[in-house]
């Protein structure tokens, strides 16, 4: 496994339309293993296949809830983190509620920045997983905001674009800024 290069905005290879896979191979799987080590790393709950430069149809996506018997007074770094890898691949939304959530987004291509987005608070999705059987459910909560985050991702989407021009010139404006005192430090 390797631990890939996330692409950042402005990177124009953002907003390129991801193909279908015909065919799930092992070089899938070894680009899905390389996937979740980069999204762990990163650290991240999900990651499109396009964010590291692969313009095909998969993203994986882990949760990680905290684990049973936490103590709810637990700092960050003790907190117990439960491993639930999901892989997603060619997800298709055959459905989604009239009812909307608004869940406060960040995105590895974006780092460090943050905004509430409006979606679909539940949705039917279809999908093959990395072994190329076929599935169908309906997801709500923050397995569905995720999937359509990253789910855009495919579609050249980023959550940035779900805001105003104005809400998204000034988050711009404040990554650039972060970008700037990095380099300069």
């Amino acid at each position: 496994m390797a631990i890939l290069p996330i692409i950042e905005t402005p990177d124009v290879r953002l907003k390129q339309i991801s193909t279908p896979v015909a065919t799930v191979t092992d070089a899938h799987r070894q680009l899905i293993a390389d996937m979740f080590e980069t999204m762990y790393d990163a650290p991240g709950i999900g990651l499109a296949a396009i964010q590291v430069g692969v313009p095909e149809r998969i993203l994986v996506i882990d949760l990680q809830p905290e684990a049973d018997g936490t103590p709810e007074d637990a700092k960050p770094e003790d907190i117990v983190r439960v491993k639930q890898p999901r892989v997603f691949i060619n997800p298709e939304i055959v459905w989604a509620s009239d009812e909307l959530s608004v869940y406060q987004e960040g995105c590895l291509s974006v780092p460090e920045m943050f905004a509430d987005v409006l979606r679909p608070a539940r949705i039917r999705v279809k999908w093959l997983d990395e072994q190329g059987a076929a599935h169908e459910e309906e997801l709500d909560g923050l397995l569905a905001t995720c999937l359509q985050h990253e789910m855009d991702h495919l579609n050249g989407v980023l959550f940035i674009d779900h805001l105003s021009r104005l809400k998204r010139d000034m988050l711009l404006k404040k990554l650039e800024k972060l970008r700037r005192t990095k380099r300069a430090a």
